[in-house]
């Protein structure tokens, strides 16, 4: 595992059980997927690398454009597929094939990863093959310079 791996899986850790709130990004109090990487981020980085609007739940089935996919590619480092990738490194899943790419998580080791779960919470899921399927990209977080 890298070092930004370490920190990445450490951070994240401290989001588990964290309730599920559409928009959120605080540890402890509530975050969506979305939420959770924004929240990560601020913990190595500090900022945002940009702001997000505002966002309904069905955004990607709505909009047709790969927003997370798009941004996701601007501040991370593209990792070649799942067979490359380490614990710490950013997953983006599509739900179905027709609809633009929705939810992220952090990939805690070969099997498993860390995501909010709506009408749960932040968790630790097992990476089976139904969530296999659906990686759309894999990303490493930038170096902490």
């Amino acid at each position: 595992m890298t070092a930004i791996g370490t920190r990445v899986l450490a951070a994240a850790g401290r989001y588990i059980g964290t309730p599920y709130r559409h928009q959120g990004s605080a540890a402890g109090i509530g975050c969506d997927c979305l939420g959770l990487v924004r929240g990560v981020w601020r913990d190595l980085y500090g900022e945002e690398p940009e702001v997000v609007p505002a966002y309904a739940p069905d955004w990607a089935e709505r909009a047709g454009k790969e927003r997370l996919l798009d941004a996701a590619m601007r501040h991370f480092v593209p990792v070649s597929s799942l067979a490359e990738a380490e614990a710490g490194d950013l997953l983006v899943f599509r739900f179905r094939p027709q609809f633009a790419a929705k939810h992220a998580g952090i990939l805690a080791g070969p099997d498993h990863f860390i995501h909010a779960y709506e009408q749960a919470a932040v968790i630790r899921s097992a990476l089976v093959p139904a969530w296999r399927r659906r990686v759309a990209g894999v990303f490493r977080f930038p170096d902490i310079l």
